[in-house]
């Protein structure tokens, strides 16, 4: 009878627990003593809770909606992170992009090289006084800056050109990586600020001269490419120019002695693009370009001019030695140098085949950073050099310190070494003549 009085009791527990609400769960039915205390227990609809299930109900409540907040909170976390990574990684790609066309439009490589010349040139300008290597910075950074102007706007004024010639189809502006006015204020932005750092940290010929190659280039001869072949010559004379920028900054004048590199540049630059022409003359062909090599079909005048303009660069080594520049051994290194271009030139005018013009431009290539590192290496100090062109108020720091020793040295002499000052030379100078 206890039994089925007890299943009685735990089906009616059974039916009241499935009545009432799905918030209060029980134990497992398997685990429950049949004692008469459970059917006691179980005879009640909705058993009591203890009185510390209440709060307890209220902390875990309280705990699930804290973690509801947290987990949306982490949510929004990571998609503002993942946002904010976006727009970095985009920024970043811009920035790339934009850096890329700068560099390609500047022509860095060829500007670096036009720097290399103008810090030669300084170096070369500063005589015995020691080299001031912030005046040496800011020239190398006006000159950068003013060719990288230069040949962005050589480009703006050749996108037609450019865009006919598989050498310079990819270049930003053909290409259309970048707008030609942002290329323009680019340009704009980067000649000023050159010319303005020279100006202002440098001297106003320094910045005049950059100025004056800068129109020189953009606006001679970039259109003359288009019109005469004597446009190679006109860019030699650009080419030749940095070198006499630097030592205009270094020493504030221009004398005899700052025209040799400058000189060495000018001739070296004709076997150099004489030979590039020929190598490229179908592509300046199909861009409209009236280069030498293309009235020359069979090559021997570009040649003849190439190997005429290697000769005239042997006596600049004997010139710099005679006036004080260099060493004797510089003679030597610089005779050796140019008969090396030389020879390669000659050998182009014998066979004028596509591998004789490529062995001239590499010797090109190699001659120009070598007679520079010849120059540097073998220069001597020579401050007694008669100025061509000085800025007003602005002289040399090293001769002014030799003229400073000299005076000094004089008035340490003895007063009858300034005997041959007086009215006459046998007598004694007087006592209140100062020299």
């Amino acid at each position: 009878m206890w039994r089925r009085s007890a299943v009685s009791c735990f089906s009616s527990r059974i039916s009241v627990s499935s009545s009432s609400s799905s918030s209060y769960s029980l134990p497992n039915p398997r685990l429950i003593p049949w004692s008469r205390e459970l059917c006691a227990v179980n005879t009640f609809s909705q058993p009591p809770l203890p009185s510390e299930s209440t709060p307890k109900l209220a902390i875990s409540g309280d705990r699930s909606d804290a973690n509801r907040v947290f987990a949306s909170g982490t949510v929004a976390a990571t998609g503002t992170a993942g946002e904010i990574s976006s727009r970095v990684a985009a920024a970043a790609g811009l920035g790339h992009h934009y850096a890329r066309c700068y560099w390609e439009l500047s022509k860095a490589r060829l500007s670096m090289l036009v720097v290399a010349t103008s810090g030669t040139g300084y170096i070369l300008g500063t005589g015995n006084a020691a080299i001031d290597l912030a005046g040496l910075c800011y020239t190398c950074a006006g000159t950068m800056m003013i060719a990288a102007s230069a040949n962005s706007l050589n480009q703006i004024f050749e996108i037609s050109n450019d865009s006919k010639m598989k050498r310079t189809m990819q270049r930003p502006l053909p290409s259309g990586r970048i707008s030609v006015p942002h290329a323009v204020a680019w340009a704009t932005i980067a000649g000023t600020s050159g010319a303005c750092l020279l100006a202002s940290k440098t001297n106003m010929m320094a910045a005049g001269l950059a100025s004056a190659n800068l129109v020189l280039y953009a606006f001679v001869y970039t259109p003359l490419k288009q019109i005469h072949p004597i446009n190679t010559w006109v860019g030699a004379v650009v080419g030749a120019i940095p070198p006499l920028l630097g030592w205009a900054a270094a020493s504030g004048q221009i004398s005899f002695n700052s025209m040799i590199l400058p000189a060495a540049l000018y001739f070296w630059q004709i076997p150099h693009f004489m030979a590039l022409a020929y190598l490229c003359r179908n592509d300046y062909a199909a861009g409209g370009y009236k280069m030498l090599s293309l009235f020359d079909p069979s090559g021997k005048r570009i040649a003849a001019v190439a190997l005429r303009n290697c000769f005239y660069m042997v006596p600049l080594g004997f010139i710099a030695y005679d006036w004080g520049l260099t060493s004797s051994w510089f003679c030597v290194e610089s005779t050796l140098l140019t008969l090396a271009i030389a020879a390669t030139a000659f050998s182009f005018y014998r066979h004028r085949t596509m591998e004789k013009a490529r062995k001239m431009f590499h010797a090109s290539l190699l001659f120009l950073p070598v007679f520079m590192s010849g120059l540097l290496l073998h220069r001597v100090s020579n401050d007694n050099q008669q100025p061509i062109l000085e800025v007003a108020g602005l002289s040399n720091p090293a001769t002014g310190e030799v003229k400073t020793q000299r005076r000094k040295k004089r008035a340490a002499q003895p007063p009858v070494a300034y005997a041959s000052a007086a009215p006459f030379p046998f007598l004694p100078a007087p006592s209140f003549y100062s020299p």
